[in-house]
């Protein structure tokens, strides 16, 4: 779509609306001419106590031009927040006449559509006021509205438990078995670069041994621990077994509420990692089938079996851990509303205390779009996540996280389900950005958090497994900078 922007430069807020609101359809900055029939024209007014915006929209044969008025008062941030929002919603406005279609999620664009509602409550409004703003300000679906109200909620909860110098740890391990046809993730399949595993764990232990110094001088509390991925069980026992020894000796767990590690695919899973895990303390694993058609786990590159998953979930279980998490995912190639259905059915005969149900997102990159693998379309997808949450609300499960991202098919979400007690506190700190994430290895994204605050400060470690394992003052330097941000908070 061809976007002409006058009297301002809001790109940002623009492009988010328009791939939001136009699957498929890209931003092109050039002019528009008579025959064009996708383009946007976004205008801005602005005087000292308002500003006025105008969208004239034309798309597919029909037009639309949408008007929005917007008293401005505050700060600069707060004035800017008040300005794009007016800007979206105009935008959102003058879509929806030209596709005669609103999304579930209205004109939210962001990663963690409840924040509003954790804010609306944090100020004192009631679950109601939450939830009729959402409906009202962001044309939020009530059914949508209400899921978010309930998510909002409990990260109200969580960031009550946190104190201002509580953050979380996160360790990822970039490598799998093979790489998923879904997958943009920076991940390198074993298969292919196995020699570079032993130097990765050796560069990721002397990280963290370093990170864990710094935080103890800073006088920072951990929290939470994530160790994910990629899939962390491609590493062997005795290799889990020494990144979680330096995990263990270089930071203070007293106040570590749950260790996490992301068992991932079945065909990593065996007696002796399980055993390492138990030995370290770790609270919570996930096993993550993704679908239990074994017709679709070949069309996405698993070379594991439904009966496979089977096995994996048998083991872990002889292993006691609190808590045992599974995911699956609504829309992959090749599967169909029956299929989803049987794959949940399945995953919920085990009693596993936590199910994530994930939206297909088409990442750039995946094979799904490399190589135009069928996938369903957004009904099917749709029907899909409307039998799990009938079928898990009955289940005493409850929607505790929630989170979207670009390219969803049906412009749906990822919902964490977990029965009572059972949450996951690392997904809510993380997803609605609750306090500060240090993280380590390959990949790895370093959030700061002040909190009570918008001030959220980010740094990125290395992104392939060679050049993190060869350069490691790009790590330091992350950890100088995070220690930086606690001191400037005295």
């Amino acid at each position: 779509m061809k976007l002409q922007l006058n009297g301002h430069d809001e790109r940002y807020v623009v492009e988010q609306s328009l791939l939001a609101l136009f699957p498929g359809e890209l931003p092109v900055y050039e002019p528009i001419t008579p025959g064009d029939d996708a383009w946007a024209v976004v205008s801005l007014q602005e005087s000292e106590n308002a500003c006025h915006i105008t969208v004239e929209m034309a798309f597919h044969g029909k037009t639309a031009v949408s008007r929005e008025t917007c008293p401005l008062s505050g700060s600069d941030f707060d004035r800017e927040g008040q300005r794009r929002h007016a800007m979206g919603r105009c935008f959102f406005l003058a879509t929806r006449e030209v596709t005669s279609f609103s999304p579930p999620w209205g004109m939210l664009t962001g990663v963690r559509p409840d924040k509003p509602v954790t804010r609306a409550l944090a100020e004192g409004k009631t679950a109601e006021q939450a939830r009729a703003m959402l409906e009202r300000d962001y044309f939020v679906a009530p059914e949508r509205a209400a899921l978010a109200l309930e998510t909002g909620a409990a990260a109200l909860t969580a960031a009550k438990g946190l104190g201002p110098r509580d953050i979380a740890v996160y360790v990822g391990i970039p490598f799998c078995p093979t790489r998923c046809a879904y997958c943009s993730f920076v991940s390198q399949s074993v298969e292919r670069s196995f020699s570079q595993v032993p130097p990765y764990v050796d560069s990721l232990i002397r990280e963290i041994r370093s990170g864990g110094e710094m935080v103890r001088r800073q006088g920072l509390r951990v929290r939470a621990f994530y160790m994910g991925g990629g899939t962390p069980t491609t590493l062997t026992a005795e290799q889990m077994d020494r990144v979680l020894t330096a995990f263990e000796g270089a930071f203070d767990r007293s106040f570590c509420d749950e260790i996490t590690v992301e068992a991932g695919r079945p065909d990593t899973i065996t007696a002796e990692k399980l055993a390492v895990l138990k030995a370290h303390g770790v609270t919570r694993v996930s096993v993550n089938p993704q679908t239990m058609e074994d017709h679709v786990l070949r069309a996405i590159g698993r070379r594991h079996t439904a009966g496979d998953i089977e096995k994996a979930m048998g083991l872990v279980a002889g292993y006691g851990f609190p808590h045992v998490n599974m995911d699956l995912i609504a829309g992959l190639p090749e599967d169909s509303p029956a299929g989803f259905r049987r794959s949940l059915d399945r995953c919920l005969a085990f009693g596993t205390d936590n199910i994530t149900i994930h939206t297909l997102a088409l990442k750039k990159g995946s094979r799904i779009l490399l190589e135009g693998l069928s996938v369903p379309g957004p009904e099917e997808v749709g029907e899909m996540l409307a039998y799990a949450e009938p079928l898990l609300r009955g289940g005493q499960y409850l929607p505790y996280y929630l989170y979207r991202q670009k390219y969803m098919s049906g412009s749906f979400e990822n919902i964490g389900w977990c029965r009572n007690g059972a949450e996951c506190w690392y997904n809510i700190y993380i997803m609605s950005e609750l306090c500060s994430i240090l993280s380590f290895g390959a990949g790895g994204s370093t959030k700061m958090v002040e909190m009570g605050t918008n001030h959220i400060e980010r740094v990125f470690n290395l992104k392939y497994p060679k050049e993190y394992t060869e350069r490691p003052e790009k790590g330091l330097a992350n950890q100088a900078a995070f220690a930086a941000f606690y001191d400037a908070l005295h």
